[in-house]
């Protein structure tokens, strides 16, 4: 069931990057045959992602746990580095302004779910304590005031600087929950708790750095990044 859970929590958020993608084109007045076309290889290169690490995973490649770590390197930073020169490049686009700005906040809330997630998996004994709200994981937190901060963002009088604060906020904390599973698969007498067993360290479990983790930084950078635009862009 908790494995179930993790591929239904990532079936949904693709759905809704998928929908939202398709829609931001259509209010831009992109043809439906050009829409369907970009939001099918906006899903053939994430599942093309997925399939790829799912192959080296195969190998056993991430089964080894010496230095240089080759989860992070491998599997977390390439998503990172997509994520941020992609959202550069793109910065002034029109679609991106004409997604709500509260969306991106709201989608947030999905980090609560997964934080539930967490606890469940570690009850099975699959996951140490640290990374759980219960432990030094407070992703949670970010999860529960999406929806405040995405309430306040509908408002007509929303400060920018509040929402930014907020979005740079929650970057640092989940930057930090990717640090504790880091250090809890190659360092865990830091935490001075039993590490990441190597039950975790396969599918759907490496949803979780490929996809899900990647997604709450997307999700701050695509809402920092329509925060940030040019009023040329916003028209």
């Amino acid at each position: 069931m908790i494995k179930t859970s993790y591929v239904l929590l990532f079936g949904v958020l693709l759905l809704i990057l998928l929908w939202v993608l398709n829609n931001g084109l259509k209010k831009n007045g992109v043809l439906a045959s050009k829409r369907n076309q970009i939001t099918f290889l906006t899903a053939l290169g994430i599942f093309t992602w997925l399939a790829l690490q799912y192959f080296i995973w195969t190998t056993g490649f991430y089964y080894d746990l010496s230095l240089p770590p080759r989860i992070p390197l491998f599997m977390v930073l390439p998503v990172f580095l997509f994520i941020v020169f992609f959202m550069f490049g793109n910065r002034n686009h029109k679609v991106l302004a004409s997604i709500p700005i509260a969306l991106p906040i709201a989608v947030q809330s999905f980090r609560a779910v997964i934080e539930v997630l967490f606890y469940f998996t570690f009850i099975q004994g699959i996951l140490p304590i640290q990374v759980t709200f219960e432990g030094a994981n407070y992703d949670v937190l970010i999860g529960l005031s999406a929806i405040v901060m995405a309430v306040y963002a509908n408002r007509p009088n929303a400060s920018k600087k509040v929402l930014l604060a907020w979005n740079f906020i929650g970057t640092l904390v989940v930057l930090f929950a990717a640090f504790i599973f880091i250090t809890s698969f190659y360092f865990p007498s830091i935490w001075g708790e039993t590490g990441i067993p190597i039950g975790f360290n396969q599918f759907p479990y490496l949803l979780l750095p490929t996809f899900l983790m990647p997604f709450a930084v997307f999700l701050h950078v695509l809402s920092i990044t329509q925060l940030t635009q040019k009023p040329e862009a916003q028209e």
